[in-house]
């Protein structure tokens, strides 16, 4: 299969999005499938490489431009330029199945769904309702949007949402991951993090929704019981100094998994907007115990069939989160690892790329069925899936 896929984001920046459509190319290109990326900016050599994808397998559809949005800053592009790049993309691509990633927001994934008349697989990441410009778009575009032969959904608040404001209903099949790439190891003596207890929080600690203040907050009443709590903050940010805690800045793969491998806790303690939570999955397969805010959708990714495989606090409140934390300091430090490993492999890429294969093809089998109605007929209920 020949398969288009549809970023609106830009790679200058990492993003959980981005690494997503790494990690799905990467996979369908393993297994046999061609693969064309097109998004803004520039993916560099050595990160294709990272999954097996060259140069020519990425196309630019030009200059990004930063515009906040979910209480974060998105690099996207849009306009006469970026449509160009689009429908060139296409005419030359004439792919089996095109793959668009936030398919309606305003932004190349919009422009590819209007000019492509390929099967149109779509996935909706987010989990914050529609802001004005999209509700314009599908106001503007009610036909465009119908053109979405399948839809899948991050998880199961990313699909509400898509099902109130789009009027889909997804499949939910969450992000992938390849496990293999994340070392394990038990716990060779108290803790994991070496002489003392190791707390390591991950992000972009200036986001608010991070919930980067909700962990300062909760660290007096735990280092009351741990005065020798070592704090790690991996991620980008402004300059600033916290008591006790050392920020690393923005870490490669492989040296912020080792230092997940070496954390007595990985803290998750975000506010909202979170619609999947695939760090909570990285911290589980390197063997972190995890701490997280009850947002709705950590708990789904942290629940096996025996319940929650680590602690959950309510978002935003630092007084629960401390005690959270402490709670989970006070158990055997190995005793959710295989359970988390386990819980890991549920999203390796192995398990989660059939199941977006498998999207293709039903995207395929509706657009067939479209084309035999009338071209005027609207699509019926249901069609989509």
């Amino acid at each position: 299969m020949k398969v288009g896929i549809v970023c609106p984001y830009s790679f200058a920046r990492p993003g959980g999005v981005q690494n997503h459509v790494l990690g799905l190319a990467g996979w369908l290109k393993e297994h046999g499938h061609k693969v064309s990326i097109i998004a803004p900016g520039r993916a560099t050599p050595a990160l294709l490489a990272e999954t097996g994808l060259l140069p020519g397998e990425f196309v630019s559809a030009g200059r990004a431009v930063p515009v906040n949005f979910n209480g974060s800053v998105a690099r996207i592009n849009f306009g006469i330029g970026p449509a160009l790049a689009v429908k060139h993309w296409l005419d030359n691509g004439q792919f089996d199945v095109v793959h668009l990633h936030e398919p309606v927001t305003p932004s190349i994934c919009l422009l590819a769904l209007y000019f492509t008349d390929r099967p149109v697989t779509a996935t909706f990441h987010t989990a914050t309702p529609a802001v004005g410009a999209v509700e314009l778009a599908n106001r503007i575009l009610p036909r465009v949007v119908s053109r979405i032969d399948s839809s899948i959904a991050v998880s199961s608040e990313a699909a509400a949402v898509a099902q109130h404001h789009r009027g889909v209903a997804p499949v939910v099949i969450g992000n992938g991951i390849h496990v293999d790439d994340y070392p394990i190891c038990g716990t060779q003596g108290r803790w994991r993090g070496g002489e003392h207890p190791r707390l390591t929080f991950l992000g972009r600690y200036d986001e608010p929704r991070k919930g980067f203040e909700v962990l300062t907050a909760a660290l007096p009443l735990v280092r009351a019981h741990y005065p020798d709590l070592d704090v790690v903050v991996i991620g980008n940010g402004s300059s600033r100094s916290v008591e006790g805690v050392r920020f690393l800045g923005g870490l490669d793969d492989q040296a912020r998994n080792e230092w997940l491998g070496r954390s007595d806790i990985y803290i998750a303690p975000q506010t909202g907007r979170e619609s999947f939570g695939i760090v909570l999955l990285e911290a589980l397969a390197c063997g972190a115990p995890v701490v997280a805010s009850d947002l709705r959708a950590f708990v789904e990714v942290l629940t096996d069939d025996d319940g929650p495989v680590g602690w959950l606090f309510r978002a935003g409140n630092s007084a629960s989160a401390s005690r959270a934390i402490l709670r989970s300091l006070a158990e055997p430090r190995d005793l959710r690892l295989s359970r988390g490993r386990a819980l890991a492999e549920r999203y390796d890429w192995s398990v989660i790329g059939p199941q977006v294969l498998a999207m293709y093809v039903l995207a395929q089998q509706n657009s067939a069925w479209l084309r035999d109605k009338d071209t005027d007929e609207r699509r019926p209920p249901g069609a989509t899936l």
